[in-house]
């Protein structure tokens, strides 16, 4: 296996599905390291560098939305969440948690390859793409105290990084790059290749609001345009 594939965290309590992922992964040309537990997770987190987490959300102790919450307190490696509670309510708390996609079990297996490659593509993007917007992005937008490069898809309070998500980082190029004007839901949706839909980026965009707006429920900077999407209006 090549040191430059991605390596793939697989945590799952069902030891024969860990296996199988395992296997099915590594033949796709995936690293893969697993763990039955948060707990177990946790200490491979601290020793070892992973691109992206698959977790289950029905564990023993501490369960995948929590583990996914802790995380983003201090990561934004791509999270997917594989998992047999597949209700809408169910996916829409794992986004609000902070994974960046949801796939019910049981699944196809070639649907779960596709996920990730989407997923680590959009993790990549930052260092690899440039943005090719119809005018050239600023080279900044100013939100109060934080600051956000669009080119480096980095937001800034001070010298002091603010975690995103892949998901977040995403959309906030998309609505930095045109400042003050109006982008669809369904053009964020599909550009941002936010997993879910239109409903998936109401989501991102609440967790977004989080993070750069002074008071989330009046936002000053990202604005709703009822019946047409979003706005980012910076000072």
């Amino acid at each position: 296996m090549s040191e430059d594939a991605p390596h793939i965290l697989v945590v799952d309590d069902d030891t024969r599905l860990r296996g199988l992922l395992r296997k099915f992964l590594s033949d796709q040309g995936f690293r893969v390291s697993t763990a039955g537990s948060a707990e177990e997770a946790r200490k491979q987190l601290e020793s070892l560098s992973f691109d992206l987490l698959v977790l289950d959300v029905m564990m023993p102790g501490e369960n995948g939305f929590q583990l996914t919450q802790s995380l983003r307190q201090t990561s934004a490696v791509p999270i997917l969440m594989l998992t047999a509670l597949g209700e809408t309510d169910n996916r829409i708390e794992g986004l609000e948690r902070g994974a960046d996609d949801y796939l019910p079990k049981p699944f196809e297996p070639r649907e779960l390859v596709l996920r990730l490659k989407s997923l680590l593509r959009r993790a990549a993007a930052p260092s690899t793409t440039e943005p090719t917007p119809a005018t050239p992005p600023p080279a900044e937008v100013k939100l109060g105290e934080l600051r956000f490069d669009p080119l480096r898809m980095v937001l800034l309070r001070g010298e002091q990084a603010v975690c995103l998500t892949t998901a977040e980082a995403s959309l906030l190029r998309l609505l930095a790059e045109q400042p003050g004007e109006i982008i669809s839901r369904e053009t964020l949706t599909e550009r941002g290749a936010i997993a879910g839909g239109v409903r998936a980026v109401d989501v991102q965009v609440t967790r977004l609001r989080r993070k750069v707006e002074p008071d989330p429920k009046l936002p000053r900077y990202l604005q709703t345009v009822r019946g047409r999407g979003y706005v980012l209006r910076p000072d």
